[in-house]
């Protein structure tokens, strides 16, 4: 069974479902006991009297009284002393009667086979019993309310330590390398436990973000001297006179793949360190900036493949982004609309606060819909072009950045991405 509620909220329930059933139980039996002793006595007291009457009076002549609550027959009595005929099936012993609005306890006794009935009236009995089923709820009442404050006061001290251990743990500074273990701060307990355990997970964590940041750093030392290489050895080549138009084109293809190449190096080491107190390290660029450079760098791919390359400048915010990471997010979406597109448009629009990306392609069917942004998922499986991770790349950097991305599809066919820049994430 699973529980929605906190584990606050389970102890307080706990004290409250407790509390209730043993003062309900403890109600109950008060009520019970008081109500079988107080039968007892009436039932004695009644008795007595009835045999005090038999002894006082002759049946011939019956003079004697009974008490004023109590009423007196036998049968064959003269005048009020008559049986009525309700009370004619009475058995010898003590019985509850109702007679009208009124009830009364009744005792009965056989003599020579003449039948004497006492009455008392219980209007006094049943008034005592309200003032008593009245203390008893109130009590109960009573419990339950201080259950339920002893509840949020133990839930409190006994999740206080919980709650501080969760936040240390959610402090980014808890992953540093210099940071203090946390156990030391509990005591030998269940918390004291967790906190070992969460001291454990962390220092796995911090050896393999070290071990990361040592990797991203071989990498970004050893790739970039052979894509400069590479850059160098198109612009010689394209310095070249002797060289002929295609080769020209196959240099320039070359070096734009160097570019390219460069580009991601850098967005997967800044996404590797996510470091964003670092962003003032990394070039600024406002989101027209950015959108003006990749049309004027995919125009010419767009429209070689026979399709239609729509820009709306629109009218965004004049805000600076990280402009790495942004010509990632932008740029992939732009690829990945020339890769599944073979006829149509291209439509890149600037809002206010992001852009949209629309094409007239293949498509994505509904069931890959909400997968298309994890690694190594493909729109269409018979491309055997790419790896599948332009959009996940995409919703890393979004996720990275505090930005949103959402998909839909265009009708009749095609995809619709749009991104959201959140100002308080700009760079």
């Amino acid at each position: 069974m699973e529980f929605k509620q906190s584990l606050a909220q389970r102890i307080i329930i706990a004290f409250a479902l407790m509390s209730a059933l043993v003062a309900g139980a403890f109600a109950m039996g008060i009520v019970a006991t008081v109500h079988l002793v107080e039968e007892k006595l009436i039932s004695a007291g009644l008795g007595g009297d009835l045999q005090r009457l038999l002894l006082m009076d002759s049946v011939s002549d019956w003079s004697h009284r009974p008490e004023p609550d109590q009423l007196f027959y036998f049968s064959g009595g003269p005048g009020d002393f008559e049986l009525p005929k309700d009370l004619r099936h009475l058995d010898s012993g003590f019985h509850e009667v109702f007679r009208e609005q009124l009830s009364y306890h009744a005792m009965v006794e056989i003599v020579d086979g003449r039948r004497y009935v006492l009455l008392q009236d219980q209007s006094d009995f049943e008034e005592r019993e309200r003032v008593l089923f009245a203390v008893v709820l109130v009590g109960f009442v009573l419990s339950l309310a201080l259950a339920v404050f002893l509840g949020w006061v133990l839930a409190r001290k006994v999740m206080a330590p919980v709650v501080r251990l969760a936040r240390q743990v959610r402090h980014r500074d808890q992953l540093l390398g210099l940071a203090p273990p946390l156990a030391p701060d509990y005591a030998a307990d269940e918390v004291g436990e967790l906190a070992v355990a969460f001291d454990a997970t962390l220092g796995r964590l911090r050896q393999a973000l070290t071990r990361e940041r040592l990797f991203t750093s071989d990498v970004s030392h050893e790739l970039r001297t052979p894509l400069m290489v590479l850059a160098s050895s198109c612009e010689l080549l394209l310095e070249n006179p002797g060289i002929d138009q295609r080769g020209r084109a196959q240099v320039e293809r070359i070096s734009r793949a160097c570019e390219e190449m460069r580009e991601l190096v850098q967005t997967f080491l800044m996404l590797a360190r996510a470091q964003r107190e670092d962003a003032s390290m990394s070039p600024q660029q406002t989101l027209t900036g950015v959108a003006e450079g990749l049309i004027g760098q995919w125009r010419a791919a767009i429209e070689a493949k026979g399709l239609t390359l729509m820009f709306e400048p629109g009218e965004p915010h004049n805000v600076r982004y990280n402009a790495t990471l942004l010509n990632a997010v932008m740029g992939n979406l732009l690829r990945n609309a020339l890769h599944y597109t073979e006829r149509g448009f291209i439509r890149l629009t600037l809002t206010t606060s992001g852009f949209v990306v629309e094409d007239s392609g293949v498509g994505i069917p509904e069931e890959k819909r909400e997968a298309m942004f994890e690694p190594f998922v493909r729109g269409s499986e018979k491309r055997g072009e790419g790896l599948g991770l332009g959009l996940s790349l995409v919703q890393r950097i979004c996720e990275n950045q505090g930005w949103s991305v959402s998909l839909t599809t265009m009708e009749p066919n095609g995809c619709r991405f749009q991104v959201e820049l959140q100002t308080w994430a700009a760079r």
